[in-house]
């Protein structure tokens, strides 16, 4: 990426590492495989249409990110590289000017040009579209989370391309440019989105394979876009998603060669799944941080009661032991909100006291909430999605509560994500629920602005405090990322307060392969670069 005084050079990159499966070679070695064969990898049913600004959970995500390609894309350690941008340049890190490079086209033959992305980017904003992503838009000039507003910020110069004016200075903003969000999309798309995001026209690396490409609670079939002439060339003929139940069925089909790859290891395996598949395992940091939230709707869990009751149930969780005995050594307990790959991290913030396992403490304060409304016999569950391999720590955790603080505590489950998103989006949970976040782009922001910002995306359970908002504002705006980062700790210290979300550990990216692949490497995201896999 090309700057002036802004840009690549002032962005501080994540400190995340490349995680490949050890023994497989890298793209530029071992096998070249067979360019027409296709690949297979585990996934999950998309919540809705596939649509940029409207999809948020990751198995629509890693569907779009093949599909699409943005300006910037991210190299295996998380650093950017231009993919459609030729420069991305700025004076004062405020105005920008992204300049394409020519001859990129949609699928269906359309020119991708500046107005694609402006029109892309407005339509995500745009207040009554009700996209998810919308708040990636909040730092252009006109965002309004209140009412539908034109991105003035936004203009195109010509056909390759077009100025961006922030509401602040951002040093780090390309860093963000590189998630589903901030893709283009073709003309096309705008007569009917719902029916668009059914069957999406993408500029990236892979494509729809045809009209029934996707098969509902099935799979989904994409194929190599011949005109893609990006980052990301493909050495494979296709990836098809396959959806499962439940990842021991996706385990035994890695097992049994019919499945490629799959990224994620169900606990049941974690004590034998580097043995059984040596060096096509993996187990290395990554991206992700799993907690559980409790709604502030829920009664005894709101003001001073609610407070006390949130610190009591985070100290009431031994998390060593946890982590330990169900995960085997593949998670480390958390101390903050992020993850220890992303640049800023920080193991000691005032206020993290209150994530260490202390049955004492815990205790006097779940005796100090009572005196204010006692919890009685209530039962505390946690809901959770029984297709992604999390029975066992939600029953490790809810044991560990009922035997600290003597409530009883359960787990509820879900048949899969989308059903248990369902009632966290209607506001009619009865207890707490399943929360995890895989960063869209490697930054302290991103794991705090979609999850606890007021009106935020991914803000399902409704949390609010201006103080939290206005910290996390400074620090957007900051002059540089050492200023940014002192402010997303601080944003952090009162999270810690309030606890709309009990931090619980960071995941490390588990992944095997099966010997019908070579060259698996997994991105800082712990996604894997499905374009580098080889077959045949």
């Amino acid at each position: 990426m090309k700057a002036s005084r802004f840009g690549l050079g002032a962005v501080a990159l994540a400190s995340a590492v490349s995680l490949t499966l050890a023994g497989c070679a890298s793209s530029d070695g071992g096998d070249s495989g067979d360019v027409n064969q296709t690949i297979t990898t585990n996934g999950s049913e998309p919540l809705g249409p596939l649509i940029t600004t409207g999809t948020t959970e990751v198995g629509g995500g890693k569907i779009l990110t093949s599909i699409y390609a943005g300006l910037v894309s991210y190299a295996a350690d998380g650093s950017i590289q231009n993919d459609v941008a030729d420069s991305i340049e700025s004076e004062d890190g405020q105005n920008w000017t992204v300049t394409l490079k020519d001859g990129w086209t949609f699928t269906n033959g359309e020119a991708v040009t500046a107005q694609s992305f402006v029109d892309a980017w407005s339509f995500g904003a745009t207040f009554s579209n009700a996209q998810s992503s919308s708040y990636f838009f909040d730092d252009i000039e006109g965002f309004s989370y209140e009412e539908d507003s034109e991105l003035t910020g936004l203009s195109v110069v010509d056909d390759l391309t077009f100025d961006v004016t922030l509401v602040a200075p951002e040093a780090d903003w390309p860093l963000r440019l590189g998630y589903t969000a901030f893709m283009p999309l073709p003309t096309i798309a705008f007569e009917d989105m719902e029916a668009y995001g059914e069957n999406p026209v993408g500029n990236g690396p892979y494509m729809m394979d045809g009209d029934d490409a996707w098969e509902h609670d099935v799979q989904i079939a994409l194929v190599t876009n011949p005109d893609y002439d990006g980052t990301r060339t493909p050495a494979n003929g296709g990836v098809t998603f396959k959806f499962y139940t439940s990842q021991d069925a996706a385990y035994a089909d890695v097992l049994g060669g019919n499945l490629d790859v799959l990224d994620a290891v169900p606990d049941s395996a974690f004590g034998i799944f580097e043995d059984e598949f040596g060096d096509r395992a993996i187990n290395q940091p990554a991206a992700i941080f799993q907690a559980f939230n409790i709604p502030y709707y829920l009664d005894h869990f709101s003001g001073e009661e609610g407070k006390l009751r949130r610190a009591a149930i985070s100290m009431s969780i031994d998390r060593t032991e946890i982590t330990d005995v169900i995960f085997q050594g593949t998670r480390t307990p958390a101390t903050d909100f992020t993850s220890p790959v992303v640049d800023g991290y920080s193991s000691d913030l005032a206020g993290a006291e209150v994530l260490d396992f202390n049955p004492e403490e815990a205790q006097k304060l779940w005796a100090e909430a009572d005196a204010i409304s006692p919890f009685g016999d209530s039962t505390f569950d946690i809901a959770y999605n029984a297709d992604g391999g999390h029975q066992g720590w939600v029953d490790a955790v809810a044991n560990s509560i009922k035997n600290t603080l003597g409530i009883e505590a359960i787990g509820k489950s879900y048949p899969d994500f989308k059903s248990s998103l369902e009632d966290r989006v209607a506001g009619t949970l009865t207890g707490a629920t399943r929360a995890g976040w895989q960063a869209d782009y490697p930054s302290l922001y991103n794991f705090l602005a979609p999850l606890y910002q007021t009106g935020a995306g991914s803000n399902y359970e409704g949390y609010t405090s201006a103080e939290f908002d206005g910290l996390l504002k400074e620090g957007a705006a900051a002059q540089t990322v050492d200023d940014a980062t002192a402010l997303y700790q601080d944003a952090q210290e009162v999270l810690l307060k309030d606890l709309p979300s009990i931090p619980l550990w960071y995941s490390n990216a588990t992944g095997v392969s099966a010997d019908t692949v070579d060259n698996v490497e997994f991105g800082w995201d712990s996604v894997p670069l499905y374009y580098e896999v080889t077959k045949g």
